[in-house]
């Protein structure tokens, strides 16, 4: 992953933070190391002790009020303090811009400082969702992610198995396809994984004996998803005699992505069987568990509860001898 520079932050996200810089450019080429945002609210007091300076600083109107009203000599000390611990940047909320003296500290440290027009809470609420995404975990796998019924499938197996042509499959059936042979995974929350593709290959599909298809524009824009969150893997591979395959479900697998545990189908491929249609069913047998019913768990109590009944009627009626 790329390092997220201040220059990078002012450029891509100057109008959704809604920053101006107030100082020179050569703060712009920091480093910002992670996703925390802080209020250093104890540092300008003089508390250096646990300061977190690796974090993008956000000064609101109640650190600035204090900053204002400080002499040039303990604002200059105060600055220097805070400027002299490699701090990232600084974003100043409610439009507000700190004095001249301030100004010079920074510079003199190459450290950026930003004026929002945006409220503190809203201007950190932002901050947060774009350096949570830039920072998240993330890998890239080889497979097709497709929305079924609301629920993202993540086709896995070897390659030429056939994940494509399902896929295509579905989309005809009025599925939506997110991505297809490149998936990037990204863990949005700590039980939260969501696919999708890359920027070169877009809703492009290759289908073995015809070639490069484009998705969007042969089923239009409602076949297609930018990112969908993955729910469960089906894991896809040829027949096999020696292998014991899930009868009855109750034995649920799972495989763990970025951290985060999903259930993991195994489907054999065998001539003439509809894995498009086993795929809806995936998907809404899937929903039924999220509701709380499991019907593989349902008919074993409803037959151990049969065999029951039926193993007392025996003993009665081998007990009676009227």
């Amino acid at each position: 992953m790329a390092d997220l520079t201040v220059e990078k932050l002012y450029r891509d996200r100057k109008n959704f933070l809604d920053i101006t810089l107030l100082n020179s450019e050569s703060g712009l080429k920091k480093i910002i190391q992670n996703a925390e945002v802080h209020r250093p609210g104890l540092a300008l007091a003089g508390f250096m002790e646990r300061f977190v300076n690796k974090r993008t600083q956000v000064l609101g109107e109640t650190e600035l009020s204090y900053l204002n009203q400080m002499g040039r000599e303990d604002l200059l000390s105060t600055a220097e303090r805070l400027f002299g611990n490699d701090i990232p940047l600084i974003i100043v909320s409610k439009g507000l811009t700190p004095s001249l003296d301030f100004l010079e500290v920074a510079d003199k440290h190459n450290t950026a400082v930003f004026s929002s027009r945006l409220t503190t809470s809203e201007l950190s609420n932002r901050l947060s969702v774009y350096l949570d995404a830039f920072f998240a975990p993330a890998i890239t796998v080889h497979g097709t992610l497709v929305d079924v019924y609301g629920v993202g499938l993540l086709y896995t197996g070897k390659s030429g198995i056939g994940k494509s042509e399902i896929a295509l499959d579905l989309v005809e059936r009025g599925h939506r396809l997110v991505a297809d042979d490149v998936i990037k995974i990204i863990r949005k929350a700590p039980d939260l994984i969501v696919g999708t593709g890359s920027e070169l290959l877009g809703h492009h599909m290759e289908i073995r004996g015809i070639g490069i298809i484009d998705v969007e524009k042969l089923f239009g824009i409602r076949a297609i998803r930018l990112q969908k969150r993955i729910e469960v893997e089906v894991h896809l591979a040829h027949w096999s005699d020696d292998l014991d395959y899930e009868r009855l479900g109750l034995e649920e697998k799972a495989i763990t992505i970025l951290g985060v545990s999903i259930p993991q189908i195994n489907i054999p491929i065998s001539p003439g069987k509809n894995i498009t249609v086993i795929s809806e069913v995936i998907a809404m047998n899937h929903m039924l568990k999220v509701y709380g019913e499991n019907t593989a768990v349902e008919f074993s109590k409803k037959l151990a509860e049969r065999l029951h009944r039926q193993a007392i009627t025996e003993d009665y009626l081998e007990a009676d001898y009227e």
